[in-house]
């Protein structure tokens, strides 16, 4: 595979000359994110705010584009098209913030209203049923995906733990929060809607981030039992012989989920969104972040092999 190769295998780069920078940097980035969470708080999409559903029938099959710009135009912004059933049937949902001003029947005004505005030429919109849609399904959804993130949290501590040592841990764990809340704070910051497709976004941020990260720490795993110099200097080592994997692969990725974006249409484009900004961030979390943590952190041979192991493993050697 080296004729594959975007850099040198046997480059070297000092990236642990610049760690107090890059983790420097890192934080910054992470503080911007954090204070825009609170500051600005997050656009909540139908998901999580509640509101209101209507399924429309037509003669024949239309095209959701072509509706969801309709609504657009009618003031709609924040609406939700999908189909359902057949490809005559549509299923619109709109933020709670829809119904103020809607008259006494909020909901039927406001179905009305979307019938109206989704109809085309020569193809009449029929309402077949609206509802309101409760705000505790949003609290509901919020939980959930709270107790989704501590979930994957804790599952990664326990899974690195148990296959390194503490500290490898600890600095993958920081590395892929420090991947999340900028990808959250970003949300937040541009006030882009958070829906559960975002969630599933960060979601699969987390464990794109921890991916990649363990592959650099595998590398240096190997390379503290066969390589007698200083950590930083394996650790330098272990992110040049893995760069160009990392490198290609992020970039493959990226490619994936720009065609989403661009071609996946409104309601994939938070989720496509959020993978794209993660997959970068997580490449250069995981060359900037994740080692400059470790040496920070004071990793060494003795880590990787306890005492008792590491004499018995030098005293084998010739």
């Amino acid at each position: 595979m080296k004729p594959f190769n975007v850099f040198p295998y046997d480059s070297n780069i000092d990236f642990m000359r610049l760690r107090m920078i890059s983790l420097a940097v890192a934080a910054l980035i992470m503080v911007v994110g954090i204070g825009a969470m609170f500051a600005k708080g997050f656009n909540f999409a139908l998901d999580f705010t509640g509101g209101v559903g209507i399924e429309l029938a037509y003669d024949k099959p239309v095209d959701v584009d072509s509706v969801r710009k309709r609504l657009e135009a009618a003031g709609y912004e924040s609406a939700q098209v999908q189909t359902f059933g057949t490809g005559k049937e549509l299923l619109v949902r709109l933020r709670d913030d829809s119904r103020k001003n809607a008259g006494d029947d909020p909901t039927a005004s406001i179905a009305e209203s979307v019938r109206v505005a989704a109809s085309e030429p020569g193809n009449p919109a029929k309402k077949l049923r609206s509802a309101e849609i409760s705000p505790q399904v949003g609290r509901e959804l919020a939980e959930n995906g709270l107790y989704a993130v501590l979930f994957v949290v804790i599952g990664f501590l326990a899974y690195i733990s148990f296959r390194f040592e503490w500290k490898f841990a600890v600095a993958a764990i920081i590395t892929t929060l420090h991947d999340v809340l900028v990808v959250a704070g970003w949300f937040a910051l541009s006030g882009h809607e958070f829906d559960l497709t975002v969630l599933a976004g960060v979601l699969s941020v987390m464990g794109y981030s921890i991916n990649d990260t363990i592959v650099v720490f595998d590398r240096v795993r190997e390379n503290f039992r066969g390589m007698r110099v200083s950590p930083g200097e394996v650790l330098n080592k272990s992110i040049n012989q893995t760069l160009s994997r990392t490198v290609i692969t992020s970039f493959v990725a990226f490619l994936t989920v720009l065609a989403l974006y661009l071609y996946g249409g409104g309601s994939l484009r938070g989720m496509a969104e959020s993978q794209m900004l993660g997959i970068v961030i997580g490449t250069l979390s995981s060359i900037f972040v994740a080692c400059p943590l470790l040496l920070w952190l004071g990793v060494s041979k003795q880590d990787l092999m306890p005492k008792a192991r590491d004499e018995a493993a030098l005293a084998r050697r010739p």
